[in-house]
C-alpha cells in the first residue's frame, strides 16, 4: 500500500479529465473532474478510507462510482496507474506545467502539442519567443503575450505551496506526532499557523512528557527516527538529536524541532513569526528591561540573566502587558500597538458561521443535487444556505436560463417542505451567481433577479480589460437594486491568475453606499478577498460574507479557510453577513 494525498489524488483525476478532454470523450471528463473535485476537500484521507472499508467506502465518496473508485484502488496499492499512463502516451504532455498558464485549456493544449510539438512550460516560452504561437489560428499575438506574461507570473509562485491543499497533510502529520506515547504537545507553526494563503515550508515543534533528562533523550529520539521515516519522506536533509528535517514527496520541506517545556510558549511564538512581529516585539521586551529570544523571556538582573517566562506565548504577552495577540494577526501592521493600549478587535471565530451563501449544484456545474448539498451543510452546522447556480453566458458550467432558474426554484420549495417535515430547523435560500457581462450588464433580466431572495454576481469572462474599463463595469453590476453580493471580486487564482485590474477603494466606497456585500471566496486557490483589502473593507464598515463556493458535498470543510483570511483581515463576527441570524441577513437586505 502506498500513501498518497487526497491533493495528488485530485491531480491525478484532473489529469485524466483533461486528457479524456482533449481526446474529444463526451461526459467521461466532468466524471473525473466532479470526483477529483469533492476529494481535494475531504476532510478524511482517501487513504484512510479506504483502510477501513475497501472499494465499497470509496464508492461513497461524492462523484465516485465504481470505474474511478478502481483507479484509486489501483493508486493507492501500486502507486501507479496504468489507465493514465496509457492516456499519456497518446498525449505526452506535461499538464501540470502548462494549466499554470491563464489562458491554456485541454483544446489550446492540444492544439500547441499538435501544431508546434510543445510539451512542457520550456517548449511554450521558446515557441513563444521565436513568435510562433501568434501565427497559430486561434491564438494570435496578443494570445501569445498573454502566455509570455502567464509564464513569468508561474514563476513568481514556484515553490510555495497553496495552504488549504496542503493542510491534510500537515495535519494528519502534526496529529501522528501527537499520537506517539513520548509527545507531550505537537504544533505546526510558521507560515501555516498565521494561515498564510502559500506556504514555502512547515516547522513543527515537539515537547515531550518525560522530565528526567537521560529517559528524555530516549524518547526524543524514537520520535526523530518515526519521523525521518514517514511514509511521504522522499529525502532526509538531516536526523539530529533535537531537529530533523526532511522533503515530502510532494516537494513540501518539514523541520521538527523538540523543544523543553519550559521554553514552548516562547519557542512557539518566535517559530510562528512573522519575523517583522518578532522584531517589534523584541523592541517591546527591551524597552521593558526584558530579553526575549526562543529560549523564554529573561530579565537581567547584574551579571545574570533571570528566565521570567516562556512555557506559554500568552504569559508571554501578559507579562509584556499586552493583549494576546492571534497568530493570523501577527504582520506588524498596528496589531502591537493597538494590544498594548488592549484595544484589539474580538476576530471572528472558526465556529461562527451559520450560513454560506455561495452553493453550487449539479444544477449547473455541482456535483451534487440541492438535497445532497444541504444535508452535507446540515453536517457542517450550517443553518441556511443559498444556492447560486451559474446563468446561461457560462455555458461551459451549463448556465441556468430564466426557464430553468424557475423549475430550480420549485426543487428549492421541494426539499425546504421536507425539512420542515422531518423537523429540521434549516431554510434553503433561492440565489445566482449571475454573470456579469462585458459592458456591465447581467446574465438574468430584473424580473428575475427581482424574484430571487440573494443575488451574487460575479465575472467570469474579459479578464483583460483596463483598471478604468473593469472598475466601471463592475460598479454598473452592484449599482443594480436587485445585486446583494459580488462574489470573488478580484477574480485572482493564485499560483495561476494575477488579480484583474481594478479600483479597489472606488468599489468599496460604491458598496458601501449601496448596501452591496463583497465577498470572502474561502476556495483554497481563490481567497478571494484577500486579506489586505479584507482591512479595508472592515474600515469602511462595508459588510463581507464568507463563501465555500461549494461545488461538491465535501466543500463546505473548506469554509475555514475563508474564515481564516477573514481574521488575517482583522474582521469580526458584525462585519461577516453570514456570521448572523437569517433574521438579521434580512433585516440588513431590506435597508438597502
Amino acid at each position: 500500500m502506498k500513501e498518497i494525498s487526497n491533493q495528488e489524488i485530485a491531480q491525478i483525476l484532473k489529469e485524466i479529465s483533461i486528457l479524456l478532454e482533449m481526446q474529444d470523450i463526451e461526459f467521461k471528463p466532468r466524471a473525473y473532474e466532479k470526483a477529483a473535485l469533492a476529494i481535494e476537500s475531504l476532510s478524511e484521507n482517501v487513504f484512510d478510507i479506504y483502510q477501513k472499508g475497501g472499494l465499497k467506502f470509496l464508492e461513497e465518496i461524492p462523484g465516485v462510482g465504481k470505474a474511478i473508485a478502481q483507479k484509486i484502488e489501483e493508486l493507492l496499492k501500486t502507486g501507479k496507474l496504468k489507465y493514465l499512463e496509457d492516456l499519456k502516451k497518446q498525449t505526452p504532455v506535461n499538464l501540470k506545467e502548462l494549466l499554470q498558464i491563464e489562458g491554456l485549456g485541454p483544446k489550446s493544449i492540444k492544439k500547441l502539442y499538435q501544431k508546434l510539438g510543445i510539451k512542457n512550460l520550456v517548449d511554450l516560452e521558446k515557441a513563444a519567443r521565436k513568435n510562433l504561437i501568434a501565427q497559430l489560428e486561434g491564438f494570435g499575438e496578443k494570445s501569445q503575450q498573454k502566455i509570455l506574461k502567464a509564464i513569468e507570473f508561474a514563476r513568481k509562485s514556484s515553490g510555495r505551496f497553496i495552504l488549504g491543499f496542503i493542510a491534510p497533510l500537515a495535519e494528519k502529520i502534526e496529529h501522528r506526532l501527537l499520537e506517539l506515547k513520548e509527545v507531550d504537545k505537537a504544533i505546526i507553526a510558521g507560515s501555516f499557523r498565521r494561515r498564510k494563503e502559500t506556504i514555502g515550508d512547515l516547522d513543527i515543534l515537539v515537547t515531550v512528557k518525560e522530565k528526567n533528562l537521560n529517559k528524555a533523550k530516549k524518547h526524543i529520539k524514537k520520535i526523530m527516527d518515526f519521523f525521518v521515516k514517514m511514509p511521504e519522506v522522499q529525502y532526509v536533509y538531516a536526523h539530529g538529536e533535537t531537529k530533523s528535517a526532511v522533503k515530502l514527496l510532494n516537494g513540501l520541506d518539514v523541520d521538527l524541532r523538540v523543544v523543553s517545556q519550559d521554553s514552548y510558549g516562547a519557542a512557539l511564538n518566535y517559530f510562528t513569526g512573522s519575523k517583522e512581529h518578532n522584531v517589534a516585539l523584541r523592541q517591546i521586551a527591551l524597552k521593558k528591561g526584558y530579553k526575549l529570544n526562543e529560549y523564554g523571556l529573561f530579565k537581567k538582573i547584574g551579571s545574570k540573566e533571570k528566565f521570567i517566562a516562556g512555557k506559554t506565548e500568552e504569559e508571554i504577552y501578559e507579562i509584556l502587558g499586552m493583549q494576546y495577540i492571534p497568530p493570523e494577526i501577527r504582520e506588524n501592521t498596528g496589531e502591537i500597538e493597538l494590544a498594548l493600549k488592549n484595544k484589539l478587535p474580538k476576530l471572528i471565530d472558526y465556529n461562527d458561521l451559520l450560513g454560506d451563501l455561495q452553493v453550487q449544484t449539479n444544477w449547473s456545474d455541482g456535483s451534487a443535487s440541492i438535497e445532497e448539498m444541504t444535508r452535507s451543510a446540515l453536517k457542517f452546522g450550517l443553518k441556511y444556505i443559498v444556492i447560486t447556480d451559474h446563468t446561461k453566458h457560462l455555458s461551459v458550467a451549463n448556465g441556468l436560463d430564466e426557464e430553468r432558474i424557475q423549475k430550480q426554484w420549485q426543487e428549492i420549495e421541494k426539499v425546504n417542505l421536507k425539512l420542515k417535515s422531518e423537523g429540521i430547523d434549516f431554510k434553503i435560500l433561492k440565489g445566482t451567481e449571475c454573470d456579469i457581462l462585458r459592458d456591465g450588464s447581467l446574465d438574468l433580466p430584473d424580473k428575475i433577479l427581482e424574484k430571487l431572495d440573494i443575488v451574487g454576481v460575479s465575472i467570469h469572462s474579459y479578464f483583460n480589460l483596463n483598471k478604468k474599463e473593469q472598475t466601471n463595469r463592475i460598479i454598473k453590476a452592484i449599482s443594480n437594486p436587485n445585486v446583494d453580493i459580488l462574489f470573488h471580486p478580484t477574480c485572482r487564482i493564485i499560483q495561476k491568475r494575477e488579480e484583474i485590474q481594478i479600483d479597489i477603494d472606488k468599489i468599496i466606497e460604491i458598496a458601501q453606499k449601496k448596501g452591496v456585500i463583497l465577498e470572502i471566496d474561502a476556495y483554497p486557490d481563490r481567497l478571494d478577498l484577500k486579506n489586505e483589502y479584507i482591512r479595508k473593507c472592515v474600515e469602511a464598515g462595508v459588510k463581507l460574507s464568507i463563501d465555500s463556493d461549494a461545488h461538491s458535498p465535501e466543500h463546505f470543510n473548506i469554509l475555514k479557510y475563508g474564515i481564516a483570511e477573514a481574521r488575517r483581515g482583522w474582521a469580526s463576527k458584525k462585519d461577516i453577513i453570514n456570521a448572523w441570524s437569517l433574521e438579521n441577513v434580512f433585516d440588513f437586505l431590506k435597508k438597502k
